[in-house]
């Protein structure tokens, strides 16, 4: 068997070629997991987003109807008048 002068080029190209492949790899699964995670994050961030404005709306109504229905009832008690007597020291 003839030893070829060119093998040391040669394993070094298929060497470098194989790291290569294995970095990239390791990119694109890092990019996918960071998407991944960002959509998650993101999706967390919107159902907060989301139900923080249901509850402040809520709130927000129930407020007013309560204020409502304080109104309604006061009107009725406002209608009649108040002796009131002056104090004489």
């Amino acid at each position: 068997m003839l030893f070829n002068p060119f093998y040391p080029f040669t394993f070094l190209k298929i060497s470098s070629l194989k790291v290569t492949i294995v970095f990239l790899s390791i990119l694109l699964i890092k990019s996918n997991l960071l998407r991944l995670k960002g959509g998650l994050i993101g999706g967390l961030f919107a159902l907060i987003l989301i139900s923080g404005f249901f509850a402040s709306s809520t709130v927000a109504l129930g407020s007013l109807v309560y204020a409502y229905r304080l109104k309604k009832n006061s009107n009725s008690d406002d209608n009649q008048m108040q002796n009131l007597e002056t104090v004489s020291v």
